[in-house]
């Protein structure tokens, strides 16, 4: 071989090695458009919205691949919002969103043997002896929850229920009531359904549940949420109808003693990964969700056996022995504007005691990052945004910006990036967002003293985010509600 030839396959040895090795993300962008103005117009119009309480879902009977569709609103397009302004509406959701990562990090440090349940509970704290589809954003009360309609019992009773991926256990406030929150809905009334039946206290699915106790042969249940939440009953199977779709014999919770930041929901349906899920009572191979703009009366919906979408941009769906039920993801890097973050491998994984990692959580509302990792992607954002007019925090929210006087604004793009080279680039709205109706932006993402890094709902608006649970896949795909 002759010299100029091993100087060429040098060179072309050492470009690939920088390539490699650069920072540089390629055929990513480095800027995204913001449309300023139309966000601001939505923080307006929200207060003038027309109800919108015509759910539909539908059931495709494939006998190989029952394909089970409901749609999922805001709860903006159920109940109009109570707070006087958008700035009001907005500290009134970032604290109930606090309180919900409270919880899940409560849930997990007793997972860990971190904590004891005790400790958590409040000196007042109840007993058992004292016990007597759609998809809808829960904003306009202060809470980040998507609602969707089910039917409970046989004739079935249409009630609102929370759509969480955080929790197992699904429940239903029950008559008679020794002390229910204000739901949307009548509170459910047991004996008006003839398929109610009582579970027994050596029934697997009481085995199952993580704190229970027996009276009279019947499995009472509890289950607490860490921030105050918490829901005491019977345990029963019911009918549950999804659209035209009833599945019998489900495992859920009849309670008659709840309190919490459940304001409108009749009760919770449990999409996380254990076995009372209801997933994993359904027996569904996958399920995915597309979550509406917060803001909107838009519909999207919940799908059960769905195929993961054409495109979809996909991750490894990982789970902890020692936390069933959340979903983690293999996240292995971000960038901002094109370069990626410089941050250890180790900030997004599991490790050996079970801490760590990050989850997909459609009941959080802003992504929260280990400090160090939120402290690098802010202050790349914040480079990369020299030109805007920053303003005070708020709340949470430390990276703020007047942007009154702007129809939009060209900002750095925000990606995730996954195993075998797969990025997912955020849109600017769900990562920059209005806290009034004036023109004050933040970037909405936050630190955490947590080891747990969580993915909130506001950075998947707009995702059919996708659990293929027969594959252990994870997806994600834009545009696609």
């Amino acid at each position: 071989m002759d010299p100029f030839t091993n100087l060429f396959l040098y060179l072309l040895l050492l470009s690939s090695s920088t390539l490699t090795h650069s920072r540089t993300i390629p055929f990513n962008p480095k800027t995204t458009l913001l449309d300023a103005a139309s966000s601001i117009k939505k923080t307006q119009n929200i207060f003038t919205l027309n109800l919108n309480n015509h759910l539909r879902s539908s059931f495709n009977s494939n006998p190989l691949l029952p394909t089970l569709s409901l749609e999922l609103h805001s709860r903006a397009s159920i109940q109009n919002p109570s707070h006087k302004n958008y700035n009001s509406l907005t500290l009134s959701r970032l604290a109930r969103d606090s309180a919900r990562v409270k919880s899940l990090q409560t849930r997990l440090d007793i997972s860990l043997n971190r904590i004891s349940k005790t400790d958590t509970q409040k000196q007042d704290s109840f007993t058992f002896n004292e016990i007597q589809g759609p998809i809808v954003s829960g904003t306009s009360q202060g809470s980040g929850e998507y609602f969707l309609r089910v039917g409970i019992g046989n004739p079935p009773i249409s009630s609102y229920m929370v759509l969480d991926t955080g929790s197992d256990v699904s429940w239903i406030q029950c008559e008679p009531c020794s002390e229910c929150y204000q739901q949307t809905d009548p509170i459910f009334e047991p004996s008006s359904s003839s398929s109610y039946a009582p579970v027994t206290c050596d029934a697997p699915q009481c085995k199952s549940l993580d704190l229970s106790e027996c009276r009279n042969g019947t499995c009472l249940y509890e289950v607490s949420y860490g921030d105050g939440s918490y829901t005491v009953g019977e345990f029963a199977t019911e009918t549950v109808t999804l659209g035209s779709a009833s599945i019998e014999n489900v495992a859920i919770g009849c309670g008659h003693t709840n309190e919490g930041l459940f304001v409108g929901a009749a009760g919770l349906l449990g999409l996380g990964g254990g076995s009372l899920s209801f997933p994993a009572q359904l027996n569904a191979t996958s399920f995915s969700y597309c979550l509406v703009d917060r803001d909107s009366d838009s519909a999207s919906t919940l799908e059960f056996n769905s195929p993961l979408p054409r495109g979809a941009v996909t991750a490894p769906l990982r789970r902890s022995k020692e936390m069933e039920t959340f979903y983690y993801v293999g996240l292995s890097g971000i960038s901002v504007g094109g370069e990626m973050l410089p941050i250890a491998d180790s900030s997004f994984q599991v490790d050996a005691s079970g801490a760590g990692g990050i989850i997909v959580d459609s009941g959080t509302a802003v992504t929260r990052l280990q400090d160090e990792v939120y402290g690098s992607l802010r202050d790349a954002f914040v480079r990369g945004t020299s030109e805007l007019t920053k303003v005070n925090g708020v709340a949470l929210f430390d990276t703020c910006y007047d942007l009154s006087s702007k129809t939009s604004v060209e900002v750095p793009t925000v990606s995730f990036h996954f195993p075998e080279g797969k990025v997912l680039q955020l849109p600017a709205k769900n990562y920059l967002i209005p806290v009034d109706s004036v023109g004050t932006f933040c970037f909405a993402f936050a630190p955490t003293m947590s080891s747990l890094s969580i993915i909130g709902n506001v950075q998947q608006q707009g995702t059919r985010v996708s659990f293929d649970l027969a594959n252990d896949v994870v997806g994600f795909s834009a545009n696609s509600c």
